[in-house]
């Protein structure tokens, strides 16, 4: 089993094989993963990172497999004031995706009655999940720190 120790961003390079992971599972330091081919490949990297649709794992050998984002649950949000549901799902720290027409969200029925309840519209789909980042680089938001010290000056 080959390992693979970086991450390449974006690669666009040539990859011999590729790994299709839901959003949980392309958050990750340390796992075996199985590749479309049904190869296994051990990731070990030296911190926690979140991959995306499009990123590569770079093996010991050089080689690059390639990382799929995969179709997952979903809740597509629709409604008049996209601006006011996109800013209630981020109230509630929930990683969304942001279309010009839509919010993807992961499917959650105690969020999906929150935004009808706010007139949304929320149906069902399967698709691939790529939520924005962080507002400061690439990859998801951690956590919920404000000050220095990591402890937040407000309730919720």
């Amino acid at each position: 089993m080959e390992r693979a120790i970086k991450v390449e961003r974006q690669a666009g390079a040539e990859v011999v094989d590729s790994v299709r992971l839901d959003y949980e599972g392309r958050f990750l330091r340390r796992k075996r993963l199985e590749t479309l081919s049904g190869d296994d490949v051990l990731v070990d990297l030296p911190e926690t990172v979140s991959l995306e649709d499009g990123d590569a794992l770079v093996l010991e050998s050089g080689a690059r497999v390639g990382v799929l984002a995969a179709q997952e649950p979903l809740l597509s949000v629709t409604g008049e004031n996209l601006a006011r549901l996109a800013w209630h799902v981020g109230n509630r720290h929930t990683p969304c995706r942001i279309e010009a027409d839509r919010l993807l969200i992961r499917a959650d029925p105690v969020l999906a009655r929150m935004l009808e309840g706010l007139g949304a519209s929320v149906e069902p789909v399967l698709a691939a999940f790529t939520p924005e980042g962080g507002a400061y680089g690439h990859g998801r938001t951690l956590g919920h720190a404000h000050g220095e010290d990591g402890h937040s000056a407000h309730e919720h």
